[in-house]
């Protein structure tokens, strides 16, 4: 990558953190700086049987690199779609990283050499979601740089009907 801005992102395949690539890539267009795209997986010693990766449910790989490689891939698919459905980032260089590890130590590591550190907020609905995550508490608390959580857009539930604007409720006389 070049002398440019660099915005780092975590991503693990949640809508949070689809939001945070989104933001990402949209402030890295709009700043002229690049993004490293960096998913974080366990180390090997810990790997099941099968994992739940940013692309849903895999069974474990042969190897470090086969693994490193099948995340890489599935976040570039997610960068792809990102780029056509939200039209976010065209042109904005990109680096993918897979790296083994704890989330919070390999993102603080990577927002070392980083401009901004980009996260999502999973968000659990009620009181709990207004709390940070684990992972997210410890960026805020330790990065070397600016952080910027990012929440996912507000998905309807199925039977409610939609909000409706102030503007729209009549008021009584």
């Amino acid at each position: 990558m070049d002398d440019r801005a660099t915005i780092v992102v975590g991503v693990d395949g949640s809508a949070g953190s689809r939001a945070a690539l989104e933001y990402a890539m949209a402030d890295a267009a709009r700043r002229d700086a690049q993004v490293r795209v960096v998913s974080v997986f366990p180390l090997q010693e810990y790997w099941p049987a099968g994992y739940y990766g940013v692309g849903g449910y895999e069974t474990a790989p042969e190897t470090l690199a086969q693994l490193t490689t099948d995340i890489e891939r599935s976040v570039q698919r997610m960068i792809q779609e990102a780029v056509a459905q939200q039209g976010v980032g065209a042109g904005v260089t990109v680096d993918v990283q897979a790296l083994p590890g704890t989330p919070a130590k390999v993102l603080l590591e990577q927002a070392r050499r980083a401009d901004l550190l980009v996260l999502g907020h999973r968000g659990r609905g009620g009181f709990a979601s207004a709390l940070l995550g684990s992972v997210g508490l410890q960026c805020v608390l330790h990065a070397p740089c600016p952080v910027t959580i990012v929440r996912p857009a507000p998905q309807p539930v199925a039977g409610e009907s939609p909000a409706v604007p102030a503007a729209a409720v009549p008021l009584p006389l």
